[in-house]
């Protein structure tokens, strides 16, 4: 079974989505949307932009301790 986006309105009555893999762990949250709408197409630009993705680290390395 593959993963599944969700799509739920919050307790202010904005529309967002998660993204739950298939055990049905959130692996990711969307942002709060005005509209259905824009909701689902917040989805169709991670499925589009996102199948690739490389990873940027923009975290500090940790120092070495000598």
């Amino acid at each position: 079974m593959a993963g599944k986006f969700e799509v739920y309105q919050d307790k202010a009555g904005k529309y967002r989505f998660r993204l739950k893999a298939s055990n049905g762990q959130v692996i990711a949250t969307g942002e709060a949307y005005e509209s259905k709408k824009s909701c689902l197409n917040g989805i169709e630009s991670i499925r589009k932009n996102a199948p690739d993705a490389k990873l940027d680290d923009q975290t500090l390395a940790p120092t070495a301790k000598a």
